[in-house]
């Protein structure tokens, strides 16, 4: 059966019996300032911090930055007592730090933040470690395994206790199934979720591999390569890559996850143990250091490549696409171009209205804020505030009446409340049955539905305002967490995509609302979270979010089916668009450590071509 494949606004067609061309493979980077063995790392492969570890005479608290190009000194851990540290865990979303070993054969429960220039000392585990794995961010994550055993012998014990931190203190939680310690781990959507790899226990080595959903773990495929003091890179569910460790001799196998399967790539240039792995999946990895080494080397794949043949055919090749050939029946002309900054840049807002008379709300900066500003096709205004800060609202209504629907107030859990909006002011209004944020919305101020979201849990919850109360009725058939949403009224809403719950991570899900039932229809064109859309369920659009990193897609709906347009300049999730398939608006979000102000307007040219085989 012949596969389809979307890239670059074209519509491709391939030939079953065509390979896949995965072809990744490492290439040297710039060497380290110093040899780096069990240190930390978080970030990108171009933008990626790396901390601590042992330098091959002492445990250090030194901090190096990469740009891509070169290692500059980030300053030094601010450990308690002045204690540098190796075994260490990493938070590899929202720039933290957890630190578990320093020296003097003294085990320790320290944790700091990383705020993009400095770390602050925040409240300690329950439970002193080294060798463990840690995922998550600065308000939800996750303390993993290790061991209380002192130097880095192979006989020491691994643990399974689990630890849960929910932006101000560490909780025990449920214990994962297999106790080990030196596995490597990395996570993606709402926190706390992760993927626990690999690892040792006294002399055992593990090819196990866990995922936690938020309550609990599930064993799921077993690496090809059992091994203990590996990296790792990438998503909790869908996406990511490990490299080196010892196997149990010092290993360059490097293994790639599709939320499914591990598949065998090209091996690192240098095997190693006790490295650190940064990036965003197995598309982008940066390994650095490990053993004696103060090596740098970077994973990617050669990027695609389209090319119209002579008689009209297109051959696409390279990345991780399908090769095909087929017709080209000509180019979209949709286009973004630059509006008016906002006064206050920010991520996890909502906003709606028009492209010339559009109103955004709440979010991040961090911290959280209630600044409400209005777009009048040129510049932005700040108005009157919302009553209190909230991240991620439902939306609803235009500039001069609008509903702000649920929310996330910064710490705890979602929120009830919502307010209205009346062109001056906010008003408190009758408050949704279900706390969540990161819900789907669509409507008015007087007719609107309130979606999904996220408590502990994804959400499939379904409530529709009439102006008055909110009533619940029939579940969303696949519950989601952030994703893409427009529609006229309470009777009439999409919902698409989104991160609905511990497997899949990232869903292309399409799901629309008659004012009775869901009902499922065509799937975006890429999975992907933390987008926003706007329109209607005859005409409408998306753009943004994140799968398997920050994205600049855009795609529009015609009534039936999406299609790729042109991309947004910056790629970006956790932004919002009051707008519509002809006429739109991407304003603010984040590709962290970056929170945008910029708004794109969107303007519709011509429809999208579509390639098929000849």
């Amino acid at each position: 059966m012949a596969t389809y494949k979307e890239i670059k606004g074209v519509t491709v067609q391939t030939r079953a019996e065509d390979p896949v061309q995965n072809v990744g493979s490492w290439s040297s980077g710039a060497n380290l300032p110093a040899n780096i063995n069990s240190g930390m790392g978080f970030g990108t492969q171009t933008a990626s911090v790396i901390g601590g570890g042992y330098n091959g005479s002492t445990y250090s608290n030194n901090v190096y930055e990469y740009d891509g190009t070169s290692w500059t000194s980030g300053g030094s851990l601010t450990a308690s007592l002045g204690q540098a540290r190796t075994g260490h865990g990493i938070l590899t979303a929202g720039g933290a730090v957890a630190g578990y070993k320093t020296s003097g054969n003294t085990i320790i429960a320290n944790y700091e933040q990383y705020d993009g220039t400095s770390f602050t000392e925040q409240n300690d585990l329950n439970t002193a470690r080294q060798t463990l794995a840690a995922a998550g961010s600065t308000t939800a994550a996750l303390a993993v395994g290790g061991t209380t055993g002192v130097g880095p012998g192979s006989t020491q014990e691994g643990l399974t206790n689990v630890e849960s931190y929910n932006g101000s203190s560490w909780t025990e939680t449920t214990e994962n199934n297999t106790a080990r310690k030196q596995a490597t781990s990395f996570s993606g959507g709402p926190a706390p979720t992760m993927i626990y790899i690999g690892g040792a226990s006294d002399s055992t080595l593990y090819a196990n591999v866990e995922t936690y959903n938020g309550s609990a773990w599930t064993e799921t495929t077993d690496l090809n390569t059992a091994r203990s003091a590996l990296a790792g890179a990438g998503q909790a569910q869908t996406d990511g890559l490990v490299f080196g460790g010892a196997a149990p001799s010092v290993t360059a196998a490097t293994e790639s996850w599709n939320g499914t399967t591990w598949t065998e790539l090209n091996d690192l240039g240098t095997a190693r143990h006790s490295l650190v792995g940064s990036g965003t999946g197995a598309a982008s990895a940066l390994a650095a250091g490990g053993g004696t080494s103060a090596l740098t080397e970077e994973f990617s794949f050669p990027p695609p490549t389209a090319a119209i043949l002579t008689e009209g055919s297109v051959f696409l090749s390279g990345g991780t696409t399908l090769k095909g050939f087929g017709k080209a029946a000509g180019i979209p002309g949709a286009t973004w171009a630059s509006g008016g900054d906002l006064n206050t840049g920010r991520t996890s807002h909502s906003g709606t209205g028009v492209q010339t008379a559009n109103i955004v709300f709440g979010g991040a900066t961090p911290p959280t804020v209630a600044i409400t500003e209005v777009y009048n096709g040129t510049s932005w205004t700040e108005v009157n505030d919302l009553p209190a800060g909230k991240r991620y609202p439902g939306r609803a209504g235009t500039t001069t009446a609008a509903l702000s629907i649920a929310g996330y107030p910064g710490s705890g859990s979602g929120v009830t409340n919502v307010e209205s909006w009346d062109g001056t002011n906010w008003t408190e209004t009758t408050d949704v049955n279900n706390a969540r944020y990161g819900g789907g919305s669509a409507g008015t101020q007087t007719s609107a539905v309130f979606f999904g979201g996220f408590t502990t849990t994804v959400q499939a919850h379904t409530e529709v305002w009439d102006g008055t109360s909110w009533t619940e009725t029939t579940n969303m058939n696949s519950g989601r967490y952030v994703p893409g949403s427009f529609g006229a009224s309470g009777t009439s809403a999409l919902g698409a995509g989104g991160y609905p719950g511990p497997s899949p991570s990232v869903t292309a899900n399409v799901e629309t609302w008659d004012g009775s039932a869901w009902t499922e229809v065509n799937n975006l064109n890429t999975a992907r979270y933390g987008f926003d859309g706007g329109g209607n369920v005859s005409i409408g659009m998306v753009n943004g979010g994140y799968n398997p990193s920050y994205s600049a897609l855009t795609e529009t709906w015609n009534g039936t089916s999406f299609t790729e347009q042109a991309d947004m300049a910056t790629a970006r999730n956790n932004l919002s668009n009051g707008a519509n398939a002809v006429a739109g608006l991407a304003t603010g979000g984040s590709s962290p450590p970056t929170i945008y102000a910029n708004t794109e307007e969107f303007t519709a040219d011509n429809a999208l071509s579509t390639v098929t085989v000849s």
